[in-house]
């Protein structure tokens, strides 16, 4: 279960851009498509929060630590202003799920024993093929 995102208006800055994609001759007149930048240190994440973040943002991390996103996938600029801050929202969410720690575990004795023999079985076939000799 994710937790519920609270993302600060101050973190964030919207502006808009001329889409490609579906609105015909709408696309050249009107700007739909919506860049996101979020200030991530204004996000005041936990920095293990913080690190996944980073990793899932990837190439959308400037380098003076905002995350740009953007969406231009409707033909409006209210349903990809929603489409941004949704997925701005599920990363953010996917960030706060820490990753299972690996358990270790070991092989029986039991286990190895049986290994080891079948391993002196398969040896012993191969052993008994060889080149046939006539005296």
């Amino acid at each position: 279960m994710r937790p519920e995102v609270s993302i600060p208006e101050d973190a964030l800055s919207e502006s808009f851009l001329a889409a490609t994609g579906p609105g015909g001759q709408n696309v050249n007149k009107v700007a739909t498509a919506v860049q996101l930048r979020v200030d991530l240190f204004r996000l005041g994440l936990h920095p293990d929060v913080y690190q996944r973040l980073k990793r899932i943002g990837g190439s959308r991390i400037t380098g003076s630590g905002e995350l740009l996103i953007t969406a231009r996938r409707f033909r409006t600029q209210e349903a990809n202003r929603a489409d941004a801050r949704k997925r701005l929202a599920e990363m953010i969410a996917a960030a706060h799920i820490a990753p299972r720690k690996r358990k270790a575990t070991r092989v029986s004795r039991a286990a190895k024993a049986e290994r080891v023999e079948k391993k002196r079985k398969r040896s012993a076939v191969k052993q008994g093929r060889g080149k046939v000799r006539i005296d």
